[in-house]
C-alpha cells in the first residue's frame, strides 16, 4: 500500500506521461458520453421526450464543467503539470470536433468509441499546446 503525502498524491513508480494523458482522455470521453446518456434519460422520464427543450443547453455546459473538473483532479493527483489548463483544453477540442465533424451522428453506436478515442487524443494535443504556451511565457 502506498501513503498519501501532504499534498494528498501517492507514491507510486512513475507512469509515462502520455499513457496518463491518454488514459485520463478515454476516461473523460466515457463519462461525457455517460452523462449524455443520463441527461437524456432523465428528460424523457419527466419530458417524455429524449429532447430536453429549453434545459438541453444548461444539461450540456453541465456536462462540460463536470467533464472538465473530473480530467483536471484526475490529471492533478496523477502529478500531471497544468492540470486544469489540459482538462480545459482537451474538452473543448473535442467539443470542437465533435460539433464540427460529428452532429449528425451522435446516435450512433460508433459515438461509445470515438469520443473517448477522440478525448484521448485531444488531451495529448492540449498537453502539447500547454507546455508550448509555458515555453512561450519563459
Amino acid at each position: 500500500m502506498s501513503q498519501e503525502d501532504e499534498d494528498g498524491r501517492y507514491d507510486a513508480p512513475p507512469l509515462p506521461p502520455l499513457l496518463i494523458l491518454g488514459v485520463v482522455g478515454l476516461l473523460c470521453g466515457f463519462a461525457t458520453i455517460a452523462l449524455v446518456w443520463l441527461s437524456e434519460r432523465g428528460c424523457e422520464r419527466f419530458r417524455d421526450t429524449a429532447n430536453c427543450g429549453v434545459l438541453g443547453l444548461p444539461l450540456l455546459v453541465l456536462i462540460v464543467v463536470v467533464t472538465i473538473v473530473l480530467g483536471g483532479l484526475a490529471l492533478s493527483r496523477l502529478a500531471m503539470p497544468h492540470p486544469r489548463l489540459v482538462a480545459f483544453l482537451g474538452v473543448a477540442f473535442m467539443l470542437i470536433l465533435v460539433l464540427a465533424f460529428l452532429t449528425e451522428n451522435l446516435s450512433s453506436p460508433w459515438t461509445l468509441a470515438v469520443v473517448p478515442v477522440l478525448t484521448a487524443i485531444t488531451f495529448l494535443v492540449a498537453n502539447l499546446v500547454a507546455g508550448l504556451l509555458e515555453r512561450a511565457d519563459a
